[in-house]
């Protein structure tokens, strides 16, 4: 049984400022709150292997793991894996990037499955993501958001 996410948030900015805020791999850990740091490790075009440090969790653990990320900016998608998969037997991400009504919509779909000997199952992960996607989408809504605003005002008093 393999794990499947499915989420998106739609954010009132325009789409290059989303593309540009989301693909910026070393601001992170200010636009998500569960990242303490991140570390390029290589770029290749726009092939970048990079480690992430997630804040400890309740128990004091601290999860580090190496991902890869191949972003299309002509497709408006991000195919990313995990080269580290810790308790995952994988891991791969998709993001996808459209514009909308009102904005940009960004998908985030998930599909993983989990070790035989990890501590949780493919359901517990699956329940785990979405609480967690929808709650980093909303933050990093609130930021490009806010971003966005700050540009707005910016270009009004320049005029």
């Amino acid at each position: 049984m393999a794990g499947h996410t499915d989420n998106e948030i739609t954010i009132a900015a325009p789409m290059e400022l989303v593309w540009d805020m989301t693909n910026d791999i070393e601001k992170w850990p200010g636009l998500f709150s569960e990242y303490a740091s991140v570390e390029v490790m290589e770029r290749d075009g726009d092939k970048v292997t990079f480690r992430l440090t997630m804040h400890p969790d309740a128990d004091g653990k601290v999860w580090s793991w190496v991902s890869e990320r191949v972003a299309d900016p002509v497709t408006r998608t991000v195919r990313a894996q995990r080269v580290e998969t810790g308790p995952f037997q994988y891991m791969n991400i998709v993001w996808e990037y459209s514009e909308a009504a009102g904005g940009t919509v960004m998908r985030w779909t998930q599909d993983f499955a989990m070790k035989p000997d990890a501590p949780v199952d493919d359901a517990w992960m699956t329940d785990n993501i979405n609480r967690n996607s929808r709650t980093q989408m909303a933050l990093i809504r609130d930021r490009i958001e806010q971003a966005a605003g700050e540009r707005r005002t910016a270009s009004v008093l320049a005029d």
